[in-house]
């Protein structure tokens, strides 16, 4: 198995350009690249720009990912770009950008159902908790869109991989895989993305295990504050994800997908928000709007809140306030990489599963 990182979250991506930056993956010990979207690569999905990076990532024995973008109608024109690429005729565009990446034998491809709005406050930062639509009506024209989508996608051998964005839940993501197939859908498991909707990320990799073919993984900070819930991004092992229990699930039903990491971006490239993102965890409209959550599961997940609160409590992890004064810019978004490197190699050989580049050969500490 091969673990890499985030093409978006690794320092200095936005100044380096893709090129270069599939360079610094392998400087940091990574065995590949996941760019969000292919328009990341190429703007104008340029066949020279593509197949360049194609072929520096061969030339380093690297994997290469890649995506296309929101695939939620009411959303989509918040990324006026999947538009533009089709000429005015979004599945057109669609269309371009899934045979520019099946031509650089990019078959995995990332997508989403909507946006988070860091701007507004709680859950009406959410899409989720529009008030112009519901989110009902969002997912079946999700669902409806991808299914355009998918005779393509067959035709090209490629699977849209759904992520488990902040807004949706893995009990419904697993729904639009099952709705669309399994042979043109799949799902991206964001490790850090499900605690926004409550869920424990053990619980959710059970659901999602037999569909997961690309990763982000991430850890988070979450707490009590002001009534809810504060979610903030951390580096690995300075949250509360298990990795340990998360990994073996969906490696064990996977074996063949490549790992990738998404850690915290660095304060030199994203300045940080002044604050987390609240869960509304006990507000009743916030829970009426998850009806799939269980008692086992939200039992498990405010037992998983309350040790981690301990771990704050100890000051062996700083609360959201400190964190905000401490450093993070190159230096330390590079050992959040390697650290969460290691990480993953370690736990995937103690799985049994054979590594790219063994744990011995990981450049940095935990």
């Amino acid at each position: 198995m091969r673990v890499g990182v985030d093409g978006k979250k690794i320092p200095e991506s936005a100044k380096r350009g893709p090129l270069a930056t599939i360079d610094h993956a392998h400087e940091l010990g990574m065995d590949g690249l996941f760019f969000r979207t292919v328009l990341d690569m190429s703007p104008t999905l340029d066949v020279g720009e593509l197949h360049a990076l194609r072929q520096r990532a061969d030339e380093l024995d690297l994997y290469l990912e890649t995506g296309l973008g929101k695939v939620n109608p009411y959303a989509n024109p918040e990324a006026p770009e999947l538009r533009a690429i089709g000429d005015g005729d979004i599945l057109h565009g669609f269309r371009r950008m899934m045979e520019a990446c099946a031509a650089i034998e990019c078959r995995e491809l990332w997508v989403a159902t909507a946006n988070f709005k860091g701007t507004y406050f709680g859950r009406l930062a959410y899409d989720r908790f529009r008030t112009d639509v519901d989110w009902a009506d969002q997912l079946a024209a999700t669902e409806k869109f991808l299914k355009r989508l998918a005779p393509i996608a067959r035709d090209l051998g490629i699977h849209m991989n759904l992520e488990t964005h902040e807004e949706i839940t893995s009990f419904e993501l697993v729904r639009l895989v099952e709705a669309v197939g399994p042979d043109a859908t799949g799902i991206v498991f964001d490790t850090s993305n499900v605690l926004q909707r409550m869920e424990h990320p053990v619980f959710s990799a059970r659901r999602v295990a037999p569909y997961v073919r690309q990763t982000h993984l991430k850890d988070a900070y979450v707490a009590h504050d002001d009534g809810g819930l504060a979610h903030q991004l951390r580096p690995y092992g300075e949250g509360v994800v298990d990795f340990a229990g998360v990994l073996p699930i969906i490696v064990a039903a996977n074996p063949t997908m490549n790992v990738t990491i998404e850690p915290p971006q660095s304060y030199l490239d994203k300045a940080p928000a002044a604050r987390p993102r609240v869960i509304e965890a006990f507000d009743p409209e916030f829970l009426a709007g998850h009806p799939d959550l269980g008692v086992e599961e939200l039992a498990a997940y405010l037992d998983m809140v309350h040790t981690y609160e301990e771990r704050i409590a100890s000051g062996e992890v700083a609360d959201w306030r400190r964190y905000l004064t401490e450093p993070y810019e190159y230096d330390e978004a590079v050992r959040a990489i390697r650290g969460g490197a290691r990480m993953a190699r370690t736990i995937i050989a103690d799985a049994g599963y054979p590594l790219h580049t063994p744990v011995e050969e990981s450049v940095g500490a935990f």
